[in-house]
């Protein structure tokens, strides 16, 4: 029954997906040298700074680090609600 609710109210997700994708980001930080709790206060602060100007949706919010032979980019993918504007400041 559960089951039949989840088809209902959102998709389920294949758990090798999920696990190949947890891997995925696991290796990037080990290989960018960075500690979940770095990337926690990266994102943390991305909010913040961004909050400030839109408003995002941060439940679907992604970031993440991509390396390639010699470099590592910061990769974000954060939804926007509506811009903020604020007509005294600009």
């Amino acid at each position: 029954m559960i089951e039949a609710l989840m088809k209902i109210f959102g998709k389920k997700e294949n758990s090798g997906k999920i696990a190949r994708d947890r891997l995925k980001v696991v290796l990037i930080h080990d290989r960018a040298n960075i500690s979940p709790e770095v990337m926690d206060n990266l994102k943390n602060d991305i909010i913040r700074v961004i909050s400030n100007y839109m408003e995002i949706d941060q439940r679907d919010m992604e970031i993440s680090l991509a390396n390639d032979a010699d470099s590592v980019a910061l990769v974000a993918n954060i939804p926007v609600s509506r811009l903020k504007h604020d007509k005294g400041k600009y």
